[in-house]
């Protein structure tokens, strides 16, 4: 077995950002691993480390050569590689190539089966693995890719990455491994902190890297991230309850901005407390990367966490300095609060005509008049509520996007909404009112919490619903690459809002949304985007039912019904599934005949019967599907789908007894119609449940 040594390679840089740095850290491993194994290197674990500065793979007893290799393979046989006259056939040519020799180094040879081959052979030496490093590396710097920024060039030379590159160290064992890179050569160095640890420090073999980095003020990520947390910890702790917040975005960079972190607390002014905290935390959080510290209520308190890039005796300077700069951004922040107070929020509004909410669907003060007309119809129609609450449900929804041109919005993109529920109330709106603009982007992503209340719901949903049919009116729905107004995330939060809606009424809600779009002078196919939007909440709901467990064909014929209200689908699917489960002989057998009854059905002849000419059997089955038809209907409309499918399941011996004793198609057209206009009944007594004929289909 070949001697194996640890390798190591690291591309120290100017400080790269945080993003592509992630990026490049997810790309490492994997590029490297890749170009191990074609090499035919042996090799252990692959591990990644990094800094704002740094970037570095450690690979575990890589073998000092590689194995030597000595390769038979068999080809065609040898009356198909040569023709009569001994000249290789395509066949052999063929293989040859394939196995990488020429077809005049094929040999002829008995195999064990007594017939004669051709056979390749092949012997590769073993190799150094000093100049596979050498090139590995090369290539593995090149390949690095960052998206979304530009790499850089530096020198006389034309090759880039995201920042300079400064040093290389790259070592297997003790042994450089040569390796040149945009004029930087390789060697046995690597370089500590700027300020902690300077200079140049020598790394004899891979094993001490991160001990000679840690003696020169540099931790690698995965330490560094365990003393920020811990940091973190201590504060909370002794603050008896406190909570810092850390969004994982915002922690993610601050664990790249550093590499020797430590964790203090600053403070800011008490009077910025007045101010909103959601913007006195997004000012702290995005700007510079402070995390807020909540006390045991809940409650934001003066101080936040700084990370900072050096040993805890700087720190006094350190605090007074970004307790300047945090104090500076929130008299900002504050300004623009206080400014936006100034007027009541409604006379914001006309400013909205300015804004464009998508070119051919008009400005954004336009969606606000379709959302006040949109909204009370959610209250009614969907939610039941009282006349009252629908017209605050308007009143919110003409006023939802006047916040998008305050200065503190216009600042602070991200608490749009949020701020707007302050307005409100400031301006002497309701809670009511203040609380559905604050609400009203809800729910953001999946998962995210649903408007707290029933207002709050009425203007999201009418928020995303007039997005969703306005893009199908123009025929720009999403696609499986573009999705720019985000009509996928839209529908998941409609259909999550309404799941659980007294009424869901989804289907009369697409309608007034489509009518506010036409009231507005829009142009449309009317008929066609109805459709097409009904078509997609389908879709969202039949991949919503399966991510819940439900089978395809149960999903298949619950969605033949045309429901697209999530409560009643999802209801009917879970129910028909269960019911499934619990009797699945009884329900195959029920679809079969389902399956075989439409298919001899005649819609054209209707479902009046003439009772007298029944037989027995016939009788039995129409009696049965009477009394069906009043359980399932009654079922219905109590929104029993359990008991629904319970009555379907009865019919399933009286259709059976009626295959077994009645010729459908007799000779006599007024029997054999009557007998069609009966299973014409038992078709309809499924119509509003599910096409049961769709649990036989792949059968």
């Amino acid at each position: 077995m070949a001697e194996t040594r640890d390798f190591l390679l690291e591309i120290g840089t100017e400080e790269m950002p945080s993003a592509p740095l992630i990026n490049a850290v997810r790309q490492l491993g994997p590029l490297v691993t890749r170009e191990l194994d074609a090499s035919g290197l042996a090799h252990g674990a692959v591990r990644v480390a990094s800094t704002p500065r740094r970037l570095a793979v450690i690979v575990s007893d890589v073998a000092c050569e590689t194995e030597a290799v000595h390769e038979v393979r068999r080809g065609p046989a040898a009356s198909i590689a040569f023709d009569e006259s001994g000249v290789p056939t395509k066949a052999a040519a063929g293989f040859a190539r394939k196995c990488g020799v020429d077809a005049s180094e094929l040999v002829r040879r008995v195999d064990d089966d007594g017939r004669e081959y051709v056979f390749a052979e092949r012997s590769v030496p073993s190799a150094p693995a000093l100049p596979i490093l050498s090139e590995l590396s090369e290539r593995t710097i090149a390949s690095l890719e960052w998206p979304n920024y530009r790499s850089q060039r530096w020198g006389s030379e034309h090759q880039t990455f995201v920042r300079p590159i400064r040093w290389i160290c790259a070592l297997l064992g003790s042994e450089v491994v040569p390796v040149r890179y945009a004029d930087v050569t390789s060697g046995n160095t690597t370089r500590g902190h700027r300020v902690l640890g300077p200079g140049e420090h020598v790394v004899a073999e891979p094993s001490a890297y991160e001990s000679v980095l840690e003696a020169a003020g540099v931790l690698l990520e995965d330490r560094r991230r365990e003393v920020i947390a811990e940091g973190i910890a201590r504060i909370e702790a002794e603050r008896g309850g406190a909570r810092v917040d850390t969004p994982k975005r915002i922690l993610d960079e601050v664990v790249n901005l550093c590499e020797w972190p430590t964790v203090v607390v600053g403070t800011f002014d008490e009077e910025f407390l007045r101010v909103p905290h959601e913007i006195i935390c997004e000012s702290m959080l995005s700007n510079q990367r402070y995390f807020p510290i909540y006390d045991a209520s809940g409650e934001l308190t003066r101080e936040f966490v700084i990370v900072m890039n050096t040993r805890p005796e700087n720190a006094a300077r350190v605090i007074e300095g970004n307790e300047c700069v945090v104090r500076a951004r929130l008299d900002d922040a504050k300004f623009f609060y206080e400014e936006d107070l100034r007027q009541p929020l409604e006379a914001y509004l006309p400013r909205l005509g300015e804004v464009t909410f998508q070119e051919r669907l008009g400005t954004v003060l336009q969606k606000s008049e379709r959302m006040e007309r949109l909204a009370p119809e959610v209250a009614r129609r969907s939610l039941a509520l009282d006349e009252r609450l629908a017209a605050m449900a308007g009143r919110a929804g003409r006023l939802a996007k006047a916040d998008l041109v305050t200065q503190a919005v216009v600042e602070f993109t991200s608490q749009q909404g949020v701020m707007g529920g302050y307005y409100a109330a400031a301006s002497g709106e309701p809670a009511e009112v203040a609380e559905a603009i604050r609400d009203q982007y809800r729910p953001r992503f999946a998962g995210d919490d649903l408007p707290a209340g029933p207002v709050g719901t009425c203007v999201a949903v009418a928020d995303k619903l007039d997005t969703i049919c306005g893009m199908f009116a123009i025929e720009q729905p999403p696609t499986g690459s573009s999705d720019p107004f985000a009509v996928r995330r839209s529908a998941i939060g409609v259909l999550a809002m309404l799941r659980d809606a007294p009424r869901g009424a989804l289907a009369e809600l697409v309608s007034c949304s489509l009518d506010a779009y036409a009231a507005q002078g829009l142009e449309f196919d009317r008929d066609a985007t109805e459709a097409a939007v009904r078509a997609y909440f389908a879709g969202r709901l039949a991949s919503i039912a399966r991510d819940e467990a439900v089978s395809p064909d149960t999903v298949e014929a619950v969605g033949e019904t045309d429901v697209i209200d999530p409560g009643e689908f999802l209801a009917r699917a879970h129910a028909l599934e269960a019911a499934r489960r619990d009797d699945p002989a009884t329900f195959d057998a029920l679809a079969q005949a389902y399956a075989r009854a439409s298919h001899l059905a005649d819609a054209s002849l209707g479902t009046d019967v003439d009772a007298a000419a029944l037989g027995e059997a016939e009788r039995a089955l129409l009696e049965a599907c009477d009394a069906g038809s009043e359980r399932v209907g009654a079922a219905l409309g109590a929104r029993d789908f359990g008991a629904a499918i319970g009555a379907l399941a009865e019919l399933k011996a009286p259709i059976d007894r009626f295959f077994d004793d009645v010729l459908v198609m007799d000779e006599d057209t007024a029997v054999r119609e009557n007998r069609l206009r009966l299973l014409n009944r038992f078709v309809s007594v499924f119509a509003g449940v599910a096409n049961i004929g769709a649990l036989s289909r792949k059968r």
